[in-house]
């Protein structure tokens, strides 16, 4: 197929206008456990911030899927990214009803979905794509400009997922999935063969590169998407595969930048089991244990970071959000509308159903 790489479908681009945010103002903040971008059964998208029972406080419309939420909580600034290869991004605050705003990636770029902000909250970072190339870049937003696009990094390899800004407030960890994608070719991946998968260490500042892990050999079709980061600063990530099913590798896996990469334990339930795919990563808040969610299976996996063996696993349908909940415990949620609490354990705390709501790949907690 025929791809004009720099030619962007117009309707990729999300337009909120001046639709305020459903909800009102006067409810406060506190209330606010989790947010997630979801659709409702009319085929509409929106971000919704619930309470710890699931139920909507304020929802920001959406005219195109929503895929994953940065936060800035002594803010209250939230950016929520279009799903790859999507051109748009929404900004909104907690404090006050002025209308959501809308940014974009430039000329020649398109998101992957996923972003970190500052510590300080000046800065928004966006995983992109330089379209002419096919190369990684991190975007690099003024906040208080309005979100206006002032400069990049690069993110040294092809297609770039999830970015973290890493607790020492100065690294930012990249999931390179190694991945060439393009608007015109909606989500077909287009560099299978020749894919480069790699998790690199970049400085937020200088934008030079600290550390590269590649994935070779027998695990060069081992794409890396989900990042997070445990207690002792160690960077655990999420795979997808893209080799023959019948040699799925194990799909969770650590490294640092002076820490080569790792993947976990063999267990019962290999790479295999879980379907090749790793939708979304979380660590609890004590920073001890990590989940991987796995939705095309219906499993999360729960892994003890000090010795990077599964502890749990749980069943449910097309689940793939994941966020801490209490000090070590999970939130989960799923294509169906379920939020579940659960122990690492996989022990089921509470659940709480939304009905004519199908949640996206993230949850993130707020409170």
């Amino acid at each position: 197929m025929a791809i004009d790489r720099r030619s962007l479908l117009l309707g990729t681009l999300a337009f909120v206008g001046t639709a305020p945010m459903r909800g009102a103002l006067a409810e406060g903040t506190d209330d606010i456990a989790y947010v997630s971008a979801a659709r409702r059964a009319e085929g509409t998208y929106s971000v919704l911030l619930l309470r710890a029972d699931g139920s909507i406080i304020r929802e920001v419309a959406l005219s195109g899927r929503g895929h994953d939420i940065a936060i800035h909580r002594p803010s209250n600034n939230f950016a929520v990214f279009a799903r790859r290869p999507g051109t748009f991004g929404v900004a909104f605050d907690l404090d006050t009803a002025r209308p959501p705003h809308v940014f974009t990636p430039g000329e020649g770029r398109h998101y992957f979905g996923h972003g970190s902000f500052s510590q300080d909250g000046r800065l928004l970072y966006a995983s992109e794509a330089d379209i002419d190339s096919g190369q990684g870049v991190i975007g690099i937003y003024d906040v208080a400009s309005g979100f206006k696009k002032i400069g990049e990094h690069s993110s040294y390899g092809t297609g770039p997922h999830e970015i973290m800004l890493l607790a020492d407030g100065r690294t930012i960890a990249v999931g390179n999935g190694g991945l060439d994608t393009v608007p015109d070719a909606g989500r077909e991946n287009l560099n299978v063969d020749a894919m480069e998968p790699s998790l690199a260490f970049v400085d937020a500042v200088t934008g030079k590169l600290i550390a590269k892990h590649d994935m070779t050999g027998d695990l060069k079709s081992l794409s890396i998407r989900h990042v997070t980061q445990d207690a002792t600063g160690l960077v655990w990530f999420g795979a997808q595969w893209e080799g023959s099913p019948s040699e799925t590798p194990q799909l969770v896996g650590s490294a640092g930048p002076d820490r080569a990469l790792k993947l976990i334990e063999p267990q019962a339930k290999g790479g295999g089991d879980l379907k090749g795919y790793i939708g979304a990563m979380a660590v609890s808040a004590d920073g001890r244990t990590i989940a991987a969610s796995a939705p095309k299976a219906g499993h999360v996996l729960y892994v003890d970071t000090a010795t990077a063996k599964v502890v749990g696993q749980s069943n449910l349908k097309d689940v793939c959000g994941l966020a801490s909940h209490g000090d070590a415990d999970f939130a989960a949620s799923s294509g169906f509308g379920v939020v579940r609490y659960e122990t690492a354990q996989a022990s089921t705390i509470s659940e709480h159903e939304l009905r004519d709501i199908a949640f996206d790949n993230h949850l993130r907690r707020v409170g």
